[in-house]
């Protein structure tokens, strides 16, 4: 895709369950550009965002910078030597903010028990628990946090603090920017269970934690993969998801792992009762794949909480035929997962907007007005992953997904076209064996290489060069994407599958 291409509007993924309408507007390289550089958007009598960096943010930019760097040299994320599908080797940690209730931890105690058995085999210290005093404290940046356990910046020493961390309870006592921070150099991932009041659950937790160690322990299941791609009438990003993205992810992986059984559903075979058939019905794999538009509600809507982040499915109409508030007929969320559901071993991917949690403020539009634009009541994991996790009947092992919107441009690239291969090694990290967190860290070296390079773009452009507004654009919305992937669930499982 060219510059030549510029005069097209970016097209954005997510749809507004209330309305009908897009999320966010198709805006062109312009737009986008002046977004990425701090400049107003849809209300240019709103001050702009001229403040420096803060000084957590660019002490970010510096790590994102030598994470970069480091990966560029062949290394990652733990020291040298040590081997990311060995948990003897990485050591695994458990951390709850400082005020955690204490049922969840006797809640996930089997699991706990679990993981200990693993990541202590070597050594004692490679089995944390980081609670109470030890564990998040309000306000706390990254490196307070890093400090306090004796490490700092750089390859993760499993003697000081494990590889593999799971953060137990909501973004609101664990921020999801201190999320961000910390997965620059550890694999994280988070668990949060509410129950319809928003109290914990406490059977989640529990259901969870039975989840892992029967996936674990019980014999392998088949090697399965399914990839979904909607691909809705006179609507762009998900004709290009579904076209660029799913359809050459499930040929390339079809290529590379023969062992494997696919099932590829595109445009009329994804609708809402194929995608039930694949999240806990018949046809359920052991991995999946997913790209739709995401559901997302106003912070008014009573359907914001169970419903931001479901699957919207090939049952609506697109844009141009349907008008108006959009049913739940047409998208799939948690509560339509059965109670009879059969999601034992599962690791998804879902590439729409949400399908991970919903940050407060509005992380697309910060840079614009100096005000944060608040989207949520506050901040929260999504209801379909804590559905998919804690179910009663045997839960699925981990949910990648997004934390804020999702960016269709991120797997289509100026002049190159289609850019897919961050995809394609993280599924094929998964389906050889490797923890989910391990498997992700191609997105966070995506993230890691833009930042570094959006980060010098932008010095430029404030002493005078002349921004190429196409490729800005580009790189902007593609960091964002990379930025937003959270694991919901432990960032140590993996796929458990048989040899044949």
């Amino acid at each position: 895709m060219t510059s030549g291409a510029s005069a097209e509007p970016f097209a954005f993924n997510g749809v507004n369950g209330a309305s009908g309408q897009y999320l966010t507007p198709a805006l062109t390289e312009h737009d986008v550009a002046n977004l990425a550089q701090g400049k107003p958007l849809t209300q240019p009598d709103a001050p702009v965002n001229t403040s420096p960096v803060d000084e957590q943010e660019s002490r970010h930019l510096n790590e994102l910078a030598w994470r970069h760097r480091v990966a560029t040299e062949a290394t990652f994320a733990p020291i040298e030597g040590v081997d990311p599908k060995n948990l003897a080797e990485t050591g695994w940690g458990v951390v709850f903010a400082v005020d955690a209730n204490p049922a969840v931890r006797e809640a996930l105690t089997p699991l706990l028990d679990h993981r200990r058995s693993l990541a202590a085999a070597q050594a004692e210290t490679r089995y944390r628990e980081l609670g109470g005093s030890d564990g998040v404290r309000p306000n706390d940046t990254k490196n307070d946090f890093l400090a306090r356990h004796g490490a700092g910046p750089g390859p993760v020493d499993p003697d000081k603090l494990p590889y593999y961390l799971l953060l137990v309870g909501g973004p609101q006592a664990i921020p999801y920017r201190f999320q961000y921070h910390l997965d620059v150099q550890h694999a994280i991932g988070r668990i949060h269970f509410v129950d319809e009041n928003g109290a914990d659950d406490l059977d989640a937790y529990a259901n969870y934690a039975h989840s892992v160690i029967a996936a674990e322990t019980q014999a392998p299941v088949p090697r399965r993969a399914a990839f979904v791609g909607v691909r809705n009438p006179d609507d762009k990003a998900t004709n290009l998801s579904a076209s660029e993205l799913v359809q050459p992810l499930s040929d390339k992986v079809a290529a590379d792992q023969p062992g494997w059984q696919l099932q590829t559903l595109l445009g009329d075979a994804a609708k809402k009762e194929d995608l039930r058939r694949v999240l806990g019905g018949e046809d359920t794999p052991t991995l999946l794949f997913t790209a739709s538009h995401g559901m997302g509600f106003p912070a008014s809507d009573a359907r914001q909480l169970p419903h931001q982040g479901a699957l919207l499915c090939q049952n609506w109409p697109g844009p141009t035929q349907h008008q108006g508030e959009i049913p739940q007929d047409f998208y799939f969320a948690g509560d339509d997962i059965d109670a009879d559901a059969r999601l034992l071993a599962l690791i998804a991917f879902h590439f729409a907007c949400y399908g991970a949690g919903t940050p407060q403020f509005d992380d697309f539009s910060h840079r614009a007005f100096k005000e944060p634009q608040p989207i949520a009541p506050y901040p929260f994991v999504a209801a379909l992953p804590q559905r998919l996790l804690g179910h009663a009947n045997g839960g699925a092992l981990a949910v990648v997904g997004h934390v804020e919107r999702a960016w269709g441009y991120s797997f289509l690239w100026q002049q190159t076209g289609r850019q897919i291969d961050v995809f394609s090694s993280t599924l094929k990290r998964l389906m050889e064996g490797h923890p989910v967190g391990s498997a992700v860290e191609f997105f966070n070296e995506r993230y890691a290489e833009l930042a570094t390079t959006l980060s010098s773009e932008l010095e430029d452009l404030k002493f005078g060069k002349i921004p190429d507004e196409y490729g800005l654009a580009e790189m902007w919305t593609a960091h964002n994407d990379a930025r937003s992937y959270a694991i919901v669930g432990d960032p140590a499982v993996r796929l458990v599958v048989s040899d044949e």
